[in-house]
């Protein structure tokens, strides 16, 4: 069975940056997702497509089809009384705030300077290219709920 929509691949991966460190990892088929549905990022799922189990691959993904090029709008300075007052923020913290139309986003400060923070809401790999090396370890028909929910529902059904 091939990768195409609506089906469920289980996949191992290793994820490097341009200068080969590691960025992420997945072995023993923990990771699966339903093709088709941008669950994924769009390059790898465009490499994916087609692809069976036992089946490899090297693919370097530019930002564009990954998570973007770097936005200098969204580093902003906001003062500190944003933050909750109870702990000490230092660079590096992640928060999850909201945009104004209410979706979620996520945060790095990435400075303390007197009474502002510095934080940044571009995704961590905004900016770089992904080399993906993979194996397809299994390809399957997604469920009805699988599709209907997005997302691959593990041995006995999942929890929401």
């Amino acid at each position: 069975m091939q990768v195409s929509k609506h089906k469920v691949a289980t996949i191992d991966y290793e994820l490097k940056d341009d200068e080969g460190n590691t960025l992420d990892k997945s072995e023993d088929g923990n990771f699966a997702y339903v093709h088709g549905v941008n669950s994924i990022i769009p390059g790898l799922e465009k490499a994916m497509e087609g692809k069976q189990a036992g089946d490899d691959l090297n693919v370097s993904i530019g930002p564009s089809e990954a998570y973007g090029e770097r936005d200098l709008a969204n580093i902003q300075r906001v003062p500190r009384k944003m933050f909750p007052t109870d702990i000490e923020i230092k660079p590096g913290m992640q928060f999850q705030t909201q945009t104004p139309q209410g979706n979620p986003l996520f945060i790095q400060v990435t400075a303390v300077e007197g009474d502002e923070i510095v934080v940044d809401g571009n995704h961590p790999l905004a900016g770089k290219t992904l080399n993906f090396t993979v194996k397809v370890v299994d390809v399957r028909e997604a469920t009805e709920e699988e599709i209907e929910h997005g997302h691959v529902h593990g041995p006995g059904d999942h929890d929401h």
